[in-house]
Parts: C-alpha cells; sequence; structure tokens
C-alpha cells in the first residue's frame, strides 16, 4: 500500500481495536494471528519492543513498539476479536476509503512494512528478523526492487 492509500484507510478505521490491529500490521510488521494473541505483559512500553511468543513455526521474536505509541492502546488488549473478525473488518475499511484494489488483504499491512523497512534503508536480514522468517529468500518475496533504483546503484557504485 502507498502512503496516501495507509492515510485514507487510517481515516476510516471506525473501532479502537481495529485501528490498534492496523498500526500493529502496518508498523511493527504482525501477523493478524499474532495481533490476535496478544497480551498486555506482551507489550514493554519503556524498552519499545513487543514480544512475540509462539509465532509461526513456534518462533519467539521480538518487534519494534509502534513510534508514538500511545499507551492508552493497550486497554484494547486483548483484542476482543478474531483473525477472520480483523480481515472483515480490513475490507470494510478497504471499501469506506475507496481504495479499489482486490489483491488487499490483512497481510497486506505486513507487506507493507516490509516494503517500507528497506525503503528506509533497513539491511534485508534486519528485516528477515523482525518478520520472523528462518530463511532470507522468504523476506525477499515481500520486497519489489525498483528497475531504476538498481541502475541508479550500479551507477553510482561502479
Amino acid at each position: 500500500m502507498n502512503e496516501e492509500e495507509v492515510i485514507n484507510l487510517m481515516k476510516v478505521v471506525k473501532k479502537p481495536h481495529h485501528r490498534l490491529a492496523f498500526i500493529l500490521g502496518l508498523s511493527s510488521g504482525l501477523r493478524v494471528s499474532e495481533i490476535v494473541k496478544l497480551k498486555k505483559e506482551d507489550f514493554d512500553i519503556n524498552g519499545k519492543r513487543i514480544f512475540i511468543r509462539d509465532a509461526k513455526g513456534g518462533k519467539d521474536r521480538v518487534v519494534p513498539l509502534p513510534k508514538g505509541f500511545p499507551e492508552k492502546y493497550l486497554k484494547q488488549v486483548p483484542l476482543q476479536c478474531g483473525v477472520r473478525a480483523l480481515q472483515i473488518a480490513f475490507k470494510s475499511a478497504l471499501k469506506r476509503a475507496k481504495i479499489e484494489k482486490s489483491n488487499l488483504h490483512f497481510h497486506s499491512l505486513r507487506h507493507t512494512f516490509a516494503v517500507r523497512a528497506m525503503e528506509r534503508g533497513i539491511p534485508l536480514n534486519q528485516i528477515q528478523v523482525l518478520l520472523g522468517h528462518s530463511n532470507i529468500q522468504t523476506t525477499s518475496i515481500y520486497l519489489r526492487i525498483n528497475p531504476q533504483d538498481a541502475l541508479s546503484t550500479y551507477e553510482e557504485l561502479w
């Protein structure tokens, strides 16, 4: 999702727990299944991180707490909805925001996190750790490489 789509999406989110879920997907790269399992004690506000326990593949990991995360959001944790409810809320918000891309789904927030991290210069192996991937090839699937960027880098470094 591009910046404008994300802004428009967040403007139309009605329920606070949906807003929190969308923020965690977008700004921490969490899977929807990880979001619904979060507990208050998983949040380290002072350390600016979230502990993800027993994620996909039974692995634990630590992800960044979204910048400027208001502590009041913790009142929404644990979320009072499941995976399917968040997926439906996401599709409904897309319609209200008039974002007409049929290929978007809740997981697109995680994808957007990965792409933005790459664009901002976070090394691929660090993105891999944040996303909890065992294999770097899995992480590279999330990322789009702009051919013009590749040519510019070549010209600059070669």
